[in-house]
């Protein structure tokens, strides 16, 4: 009896320092994987600090503490500026033309003189913004971090399709430029015009890195089944639609494709020339295409409704109101601006700069172009925080499409005359956009940026040029593009990308 006792507890003994033994060693193996992602998240922490702090990483401030330091220059609430501050003048200056000047004269669509210049200056997160991040994903885990950490390097993980090759190709152009006429404006359907050489039709881009599928309309029209693809900006935003509403529809009549503008606003006013932007239905998919003509992308508000001739309050902070009232019927944003910044359309279209509410009087072509940074910086921060309550949404800014006068502007003989295909090169490699501001912008956003500034700055040929059509005359437009042409492949990129 007392062995049989003796053999139970010492059978009870063993079986307690096994489970023991067990249970160090499960404790051990949970402690390293523990160990193992708490370092995986203290240095990615670290880094996203060292960003902030580091002056070789960051060598710029974010758009937002820029324009601060510029703005503060301003005489708020006076009729005078202020000479720019030199933390503006430091920043690096590049332009996309070949003019030596940085003031650059172009024809918009009402033929008005249009004084542009170009900022390219790196604006990056500033340190107490890196710091709020680094908090933030401090105290964020599971599930949650892995999507902030997703959208943080979205910029950076991402391959680039601004890198790559325009190749020659038999099978374009993806729609005729003798139809669409639906459509299409007549000044921009190069083939109703007295040119003869259409050569610059015929070249597609590939991506170095990147997959770019070939555009098939039925199955565009399928992915986008209920959804609503919107187009914000100025002329150049409304060739993309008008590109994009030509390649899904062939450049066929399609009469069953249904007019809904009256659904967002978008009807002629009396006395206009035409209404404020064009949206249209396919019903056999329901898929909506819109554009609503924004030059600025922000709140312009007339001081004075009864007087014609009134000063327009430009609120440089706040969102156009069209933005704002339809924003959750979108899937695909496309924003653009730039070309209006500028000091003859501000005196042309009486705009008076507004910050939180306050006037301030803008004349210096430098200091315009730190508001539309702002304005942009502005517009992306508003919509980054939009983007939680619109899973759906996929917003694109879309970067500066280039110009090519040459000798001169529009309306002293300037021209863009040659009509050979990449005679400026054929590909595009570089680590960078060139156009630095949007993709400082957007860096760390939800916003995502669609880069087309240094391909399309290959294709000089494809610009409609002095080419009218028959019984019609003008000058030379070496700003917007044939149709079709160049926003295609813009388009392209845009759907290869949702």
């Amino acid at each position: 009896m007392k062995l049989h006792d003796e053999a139970t507890r010492l059978k009870r003994r063993d079986c307690y320092q096994f489970a023991e033994m067990k249970l160090r060693n499960n404790f051990l193996s949970r402690g390293k994987h523990c160990s193992f992602v708490m370092s995986a998240l203290a240095f990615t922490i670290v880094v996203l600090w060292a960003w902030g702090e580091n002056s070789f990483i960051t060598t710029s401030q974010s758009v937002q503490a820029w324009y601060r330091t510029s703005y503060s220059g301003f005489m708020v609430g006076s009729t005078y500026s202020s000479v720019i501050p030199d933390t503006v003048k430091e920043n690096t200056e590049k332009t996309y033309s070949n003019s030596s000047t940085k003031e650059e004269t172009v024809k918009d669509d009402a033929h008005s003189e249009v004084t542009l210049t170009y900022a390219a200056s790196t604006i990056n997160f500033n340190r107490s913004k890196s710091n709020e991040n680094s908090k933030y994903l401090a105290q964020t885990s599971g599930a949650a971090f892995e999507s902030t950490l997703y959208f943080y390097f979205l910029n950076f993980s991402a391959c680039s399709y601004g890198n790559g090759e325009w190749v020659l190709d038999d099978s374009q152009p993806l729609y005729s430029g003798f139809g669409c006429k639906r459509w299409l404006s007549a000044t921009w359907a190069c083939r109703l015009t007295e040119r003869t050489d259409f050569s610059y039709e015929r070249y597609r881009w590939v991506p170095k890195d990147c997959e770019l599928p070939a555009f098939e309309r039925s199955e565009f029209l399928k992915r986008m089944q209920d959804k609503t693809i919107a187009f914000i900006g100025d002329s150049l935003g409304r060739q993309q639609f008008q590109s994009l509403m030509c390649m899904a529809t062939g450049g066929e009549e399609s009469p069953e494709i249904k007019d809904v503008g009256k659904e967002y606003g978008l009807v002629k006013a009396k006395g206009a020339i035409r209404p404020n932007g064009w949206a249209y239905r396919f019903p056999s998919t329901n898929t909506t295409i819109l554009y609503y003509w924004s030059t600025s992308l922000n709140e312009l508000l007339p001081l004075n409704m009864s007087d014609p001739a009134t000063e327009v309050a430009m609120h440089l902070d706040r969102p156009l109101a069209f933005l704002r009232n339809f924003l959750h019927l979108f899937d695909v944003l496309v924003l653009n601006t730039g070309h209006h910044w500028n000091r003859a359309k501000v005196r042309e279209n009486r705009w008076v700069m507004y910050k939180d509410g306050i006037r301030s009087e803008l004349d210096n072509l430098k200091e315009i172009d730190t508001a539309k940074n702002y304005t942009v910086h502005s517009i992306v921060q508003w919509l980054d925080l939009q983007l939680s309550s619109h899973p759906r949404l996929k917003v694109f800014f879309r970067t500066m499409s280039p110009r090519h006068f040459h000798n001169g502007e529009w309306n002293n003989g300037g021209s863009c005359v040659n009509t050979t295909p990449l005679s400026r090169g054929s590909k595009v490699e570089q680590n960078r956009s060139s156009d630095p501001i949007v993709e400082s912008i957007v860096r760390g956003t939800q916003v995502r940026m669609l880069d087309i500034t240094a391909l399309s700055d290959l294709r000089d040929e494809a610009h409609r040029s002095h080419y009218n059509i028959k019984g019609t005359s003008g000058g030379s437009d070496c700003l917007h593009w044939c149709l079709p042409g160049i926003p295609d492949t813009w388009n392209m990129i845009l759907l290869a990308q949702i």
